[in-house]
């Protein structure tokens, strides 16, 4: 069996979001393996702790600072000053997570989610690929 979905997630402020129910809503009730994939380079999508919101803004801040809009060295610059850098920091984090699935049901740990990591300081919704291979 495979299971293939295109979804439109709504748009988000800048920073780590958990979407981890919008993935949840549209997986069936079988079991394999998940594949979520962001169809865009300025975004990226992790999987990490869902329980603390403190989480995400750390992972803001640290990114932020890793990766400056303040820096001057950047040439890709058409779309503003986080153009080029929320093309890195996509790069950095990925544009997918996988995970394997029973029932519909993730298999991860308890304090795991799958999070939207929105670079942009506006940005317009994200579209999103979830394929489930499985039986």
């Amino acid at each position: 069996m495979v299971f293939q979905k295109e979804i439109k997630l709504p748009k988000f402020s800048r920073g780590f979001h958990l979407i981890t129910n919008y993935v949840l809503n549209e997986i069936p009730k079988k079991s394999g393996f998940a594949h979520v994939f962001i169809k865009h380079t300025s975004a990226s999508l992790t999987i990490n702790e869902n329980a603390d919101p403190s989480v995400r803004m750390d992972f803001e801040t640290h990114f932020n600072q890793m990766v400056s809009e303040a820096d001057t060295h950047y040439t890709h610059t058409l779309e503003g000053p986080d153009d080029m850098t929320s093309h890195i920091k996509s790069s950095l984090l990925g544009a997918s997570v996988s995970f394997p699935i029973k029932d519909g049901v993730p298999q991860w740990g308890i304090w795991q989610g799958i999070y939207l990591c929105e670079h942009r300081n506006t940005a317009a919704s994200r579209k999103i690929f979830i394929t489930i291979i499985g039986s």
